[in-house]
């Protein structure tokens, strides 16, 4: 594989361990889709290539990207902590957000992992058009905006 680009992370652990996600070049299937391979080393049952097809090369990017995040933060070593990432200056990290917006409707949701599972929210805030799903550790699982074309920045309503 090819590698467009790589992100090192540190899993804490006695010794500290390196995970390693890499995200290939994009190429052509023969059917006329995109498949972009991508490799995670260091977590446990991802230590061999796989790739995201879609219509088009940016498109098998994306989804290379996305499914590397999820795994990453779906982890057993996420989530009990033990994966950690050098943070930019002034402590902000770059994370990954979901968007659904239904223009018939003007309501989108915004939120923080892939799928939301029903009944997983277990707290919900509602103010001005806006109601914030919380998870039971009290995490943002997501946001619902009703009027979507006012409230949700134009970068998003791609």
């Amino acid at each position: 594989m090819y590698e467009i680009a790589r992100r090192t992370l540190t899993l804490r652990t006695e010794p500290p361990r390196e995970v390693v996600a890499a995200i290939g070049m994009p190429y052509a299937e023969a059917g006329g889709d995109w498949s972009c391979p991508y490799r995670i080393d260091g977590l446990a049952g991802w230590e061999h290539e796989r790739k995201a097809t879609g219509a088009e090369s940016m498109q098998a990017v994306e989804l290379a990207m996305a499914m590397v995040r999820a795994a990453l933060a779906g982890s057993h070593e996420s989530r009990e902590g033990l994966l950690a990432s050098e943070e930019e200056p002034g402590g902000r990290r770059p994370c990954t957000v979901y968007t659904s917006w239904d223009r018939y409707h003007n309501i989108a949701y915004i939120s923080m992992k892939h799928e939301i599972v029903a009944g997983e929210a277990a707290r919900q805030v509602v103010a001005d058009g806006v109601v914030l799903d919380f998870g039971g550790g009290g995490e943002l699982l997501g946001v619902e905006l009703s009027d979507a074309e006012t409230l949700m920045p134009a970068q998003m309503r791609l």
